[in-house]
């Protein structure tokens, strides 16, 4: 489209909205209506972010294990660390608290301390059997220090599951029924039945009890999350206001542009609610991004506006060149703000894709509100006086654009100089830059519940889980002694890892098998020889789980006795220890269980995560490189001119680079929650790419193709 004909369509749009004001308003009314009514639509997420594809093999890796062995992020865990607990009241209060859950709707089983059963043997049956620590209570101090000699000093098998030996920790398991883990019943259950029984515990016992868990943590990170949407906006709001007014001088102007954003606010929440999304951590960042984005086209159109006025103090004029000169450039940067943003949309991950849908119709919305309601406005306002226009012959102002002026005029060679020394200098700080896959990286460290975490790693090694998933690939052959001893030699590597707690699984049930075997003497917890096996294996093969008991073996082994698996839990540690202990894992599971004979992969949700943010950072270079391909094509448009398309990137590139290396110096790190850090750089630096070369066109044109005339101008 010719420039003549371009200039036409904006004077068309510029009657139009001039000329159907009041048609116009009603419209903008009941358009934001329209999406209010949908505001009870959003929901904040239940579910952990899957940012990989559901069609991803390290998916369809996940799916396979909880086919067989249900979810593994269900736990919640409450644990207490202190020598006051050993007492008769205190001891059987906090079994009462433990059981007060078991029969709530929510909750699918629960391990107690109360829960706690030691296996026997049976000489005259030739079987074992379960008999429980305690009974119903515990009535008298012999009877606690005998349970506190068994549970400690004779019982491995709980030792780093339940209770931990050396600091004389004790926690119970809360499993609450995948049903309701992804749904808002889980932030019900916690918030009024979990914490007010805990805290009442606390209060009349004055114990200091540590709540955790994936279902925990998620739904406290969550509750963080909607916490500090409204802060952001809110702060979004005051920051850009405050700015605005610093250099406008304006409370007119300032409440204009306020208004006009927060209706981009209200129109993109209704947009989620209408695509019935979900906020996440990067849906969350959209609302404060848009009034980001918006003001500054509030600027734009309100200078233009002003400064019309202030050469010839035609009002209707004035207005008419705000949309015909202001309004295609504005277009044009949210136009290519909107597409590096769509381009999220081709990814392969769920949560980009939203992300990019809502982000870039809320960028194309607050365009069409900018340049409706800011010209709508002024016309049924009075005409700025000369207060109103102080600000653009401020002293100040001028004096900084003529020093810009004079320094691109008179030191290119410094200019150069400072860009080049700060992309050597950004290109060294990009090598620092890490990548995070941490689940709870992006949560508070000053909250109650991160400390809880802290807790957990420190006594339990951690609540992170980490599944090794083992498949046989025979019938019954995981109970075969060979392929026990496997395992127990993959345990010992893992357990000699600090990174990870005490391993989880079957080999744990067969050492516990052998020590009832022999009386329950704890030095004999330890796997059969090949003749001891014989006589235990007869023993199993005559018990029955006890009525009341906890058959054990189902967590860890399938029906048909091939499939098996071995739970570990990590603490919180960087990526690159995390890859390595992976790379050590992956290395001796082949040497320990040869891929002809057995099909062994890691997997779990904090594994799911680290493989996540992998995938969302090449999608991340993939959709930047397809944003830099759309900004050029529209450069292509603008200029027809191969070198004009080279020298528009250079200042959107050096932008990103500098970003980069800033990210790296401060330590921030690559995340969900930050990988977006480097679209939102990329989008502002555009807008003023576009600005600029907007008007450096329309000053060619102006100046009969002057080039140093129309650079300066």
């Amino acid at each position: 489209m010719s420039e003549k004909n371009v200039g036409g369509l904006w004077e068309s749009i510029a009657r139009i909205i001039l000329n159907n004001r009041i048609l116009i308003i009603i419209s903008l009314i009941l358009t934001t209506y329209f999406f209010s009514t949908h505001w009870h639509k959003i929901k904040f997420t239940y579910t952990e972010a899957n940012l990989l594809p559901d069609n991803h093999e390290e998916n369809l890796k996940y799916n396979s294990f909880t086919s067989k062995f249900g979810e593994e992020g269900n736990l919640i865990v409450i644990g207490v660390k202190d020598s006051l607990l050993f007492t008769l009241e205190n001891l059987n209060a906090w079994n009462k608290l433990s059981n007060s859950f078991r029969e709530l709707p929510e909750v699918e089983t629960v391990i107690a301390f109360g829960d706690l059963q030691k296996l026997i043997k049976d000489k005259d049956e030739r079987q074992f059997y379960i008999e429980p620590f305690i009974d119903d209570s515990i009535n008298s101090n012999i009877e606690l220090k005998n349970l506190k000699d068994e549970l400690f000093f004779k019982s491995p098998f709980y030792d780093k599951f339940l209770i931990n030996t050396e600091t004389k920790s004790v926690r119970s398991a809360i499993n609450l029924k995948t049903s309701i883990v992804n749904t808002v019943k889980r932030e019900e259950f916690i918030n009024k039945v979990l914490l007010p029984r805990v805290h009442a515990f606390e209060e009349a016992y004055n114990l200091d009890v540590r709540i955790s868990g994936m279902p925990y943590v998620r739904t406290k990170y969550s509750e963080t999350i909607k916490a500090e949407l409204g802060e952001f906006v809110l702060l979004a709001i005051f920051v850009t206001s405050l700015i605005f007014f610093f250099f406008f001088r304006s409370v007119r102007a300032t409440v204009i542009s306020i208004c006009t954003v927060c209706i981009g606010v209200m129109w993109t929440l209704g947009i989620i609610g209408i695509l019935e999304y979900e906020l996440t951590v990067l849906t969350a960042v959209i609302p404060p991004l848009i009034i980001v984005i918006g003001m500054p086209n509030c600027i734009y159109l309100i200078k233009k506006y002003q400064h019309e006025v202030n050469t010839h103090g035609d009002k209707s004029l004035s207005l008419q060149k705000v949309i015909t000169k202001i309004g295609n450039a504005t277009l044009m940067t949210n136009v290519t703000t909107a597409s590096g943003f769509a381009t999220f949309i081709i990814t392969n991950s769920q949560l980009l894709k939203e992300f990019g849908t809502v982000a870039s119709l809320s960028i194309l919305s607050i365009f069409i509100i900018c340049i409706l309601v800011i010209p709508i406005i002024y016309s049924f306002l009075p005409i700025p006086d000369s207060k109103h226009l102080e600000h653009l012959n401020k002293k100040w102002i001028v004096s900084l654009f003529d020093w810009m002026a004079s320094t691109v005029k008179s030191k290119k060679i410094e200019i150069y100089t400072i860009a080049i020394m700060l992309l050597a200098v950004s290109i060294i700080g990009i090598y620092k830059i890490e990548i995070s896959g941490s689940l709870i990286d992006d949560m508070p460290r000053n909250t109650e519940f991160f400390e809880d975490v802290m807790f957990y790693e420190k006594e339990f090694n951690g609540i992170l889980p980490l599944e090794i998933y083992i498949d046989t690939k025979r019938k019954k052959a995981v109970t075969k002694l060979s392929t026990i001893k496997k395992m127990k030699v993959l345990e010992d590597i893992i357990s000699e890892i600090p990174e990870l707690s005490r391993p989880i699984s079957v080999v744990s049930l067969v050492k516990y098998s052998k020590q009832a075997y022999y009386n329950g003497n704890p030095k004999y917890y330890q796997i059969p020889t090949t003749q001891e096996n014989s006589f235990i294996l007869s023993y199993a093969k005559n018990s029955t789980s006890g009525t009341d008991g906890i058959d054990l073996i189902k967590n860890f082994v399938d029906s048909t006795g091939q499939y098996t698996r071995i739970t570990t839990f990590m603490k919180d540690i960087k990526i690159e220890r995390m890859e390595r202990i992976e790379e050590k894992l992956d290395y001796e599971i082949s040497k320990i269980m040869p891929k002809d004979r057995f099909e062994v992969y890691l997997t779990g949700k904090a594994y799911l995560f680290q493989q996540g943010t992998y995938f969302l950072v090449k999608n991340l270079i993939l959709s930047l490189s397809l944003a830099i391909l759309l900004i050029s094509i529209f450069m292509a448009y603008m200029f027809r001119n191969f070198r004009m398309i080279v020298i528009s990137l250079i200042p959107n590139l050096l932008p990103l680079l500098i970003t980069a290396g800033l990210m790296g110096f401060i330590g921030i790190p690559i995340k969900p929650s930050t990988i977006l850090i480097f679209s939102i750089a990329f989008g502002i630096s555009v807008d003023d790419t576009i600005h600029f070369l907007a008007k450096y066109r329309q000053e060619l044109q102006d100046n009969k193709w002057q080039i140093k005339k129309s650079v300066y101008n």
